[in-house]
C-alpha cells in the first residue's frame, strides 16, 4: 500500500469513528444510525431479490438517460461547432437545462410523461448540456494547423476525428464524464424518489424513509455511492479504451 493510499485509509477511519462516536452520543437510531448499524443493514438488503431488482432497474434507468444525453450533446457540438447561428439558437436552450432546478424539471417530467420513464428522463437533461458545452469547447481548442494539414492530405474523416480530434477532447470529455455521471445519478434516484417507479433504489429509498429505518436509508445511500463511482470508473475506462468513441 503506497503512501497516498494509507493517508485516504486513515482519513476514512477518522471519518468512520467519528460517526460512530456521534451516533453513540445521541443514542437514537432514528435519528442517527451508526456505521455498523448501516453495515448490518446493508449485509440484510443484498441478501434479498428486491435488492437486485431496484438496483438494476436504477442502472438501466440512468445508464439510457446519460448515453442519450451524451450522444445527443456530442452531435450537437459537432453540428453547431463553426456555425455560429446555430451555436445561437441552441443557447438559450442550454442555458435553461444548467439553470432551472432540478425540482421543477422533475415535477415537470412527471406530469409530461408518469413515474416510469422519470429517472430517463432527469439524467438526460442533466447530462446534455455538460457534453455539449465540453465538446464545443474541445472542438475550438483543437490544433488548427493540424485541420489544414489534414485537409492538404485529404485524411479520411475517421482518421481526423482518432488522431487530431480525439486528443483534444479528451481533457475536456474527461471533465464531462467526472461531472455527468455524479449528477445523472444525484438528480435520477432523487427524480425516484418523487415519482416512486416500480424496481427502482429511489422507491425503496422512500420506503425506508416512511418506515423510520435510518439504517437503511444510510444503506442505500452507500449503495448509490458506490453505483455511481463504479459507472463513472467504467465509463472512464471505455473511453480510455476507445470503445465509446
Amino acid at each position: 500500500m503506497s503512501m497516498k493510499q494509507l493517508r485516504k485509509a486513515i482519513i476514512i477511519f477518522c471519518w468512520l469513528l467519528a460517526w460512530a462516536i456521534l451516533s453513540r452520543i445521541i443514542q437514537n437510531k432514528i435519528l442517527l444510525a451508526g456505521p455498523i448499524e448501516t453495515l448490518q443493514a446493508l449485509c440484510k438488503l443484498v441478501t434479498t431479490s428486491s435488492f437486485w431488482v431496484a438496483c438494476g432497474g436504477t442502472i438501466l434507468r440512468i445508464a439510457i438517460g446519460y448515453l442519450a444525453g451524451m450522444l445527443l450533446g456530442i452531435l450537437l457540438a459537432s453540428v453547431s461547432a463553426g456555425r455560429s447561428w446555430l451555436e445561437e439558437i441552441l443557447a438559450p436552450m442550454i442555458t435553461l437545462m444548467k439553470a432551472v432546478p432540478v425540482a421543477s424539471v422533475v415535477v415537470i417530467f412527471l406530469i409530461w410523461w408518469g413515474s416510469e420513464n422519470l429517472a430517463v428522463a432527469i439524467s438526460f437533461f442533466m447530462v446534455l448540456p455538460n457534453f455539449y458545452l465540453n465538446t464545443l469547447e474541445g472542438i475550438r481548442s483543437t490544433n488548427q494547423k493540424l485541420l489544414e494539414m489534414a485537409k492538404v492530405f485529404a485524411m479520411p474523416v475517421r482518421n481526423q476525428f482518432f488522431y487530431i480530434y480525439r486528443p483534444a477532447l479528451r481533457p475536456f470529455w474527461d471533465s464531462a464524464i467526472k461531472l455527468s455521471v455524479g449528477m445523472s445519478w444525484k438528480a435520477g434516484v432523487a427524480a425516484e424518489v418523487i415519482g416512486l417507479p416500480g424496481k427502482a433504489i429511489g422507491e425503496q429509498l422512500y420506503l425506508s424513509k416512511i418506515y423510520l429505518e435510518t439504517d437503511k436509508v444510510f444503506a442505500w445511500t452507500l449503495v448509490i455511492i458506490l453505483l455511481s463511482q463504479m459507472f463513472e470508473k467504467l465509463c472512464l475506462k471505455l473511453w480510455a479504451m476507445g470503445c465509446l468513441f
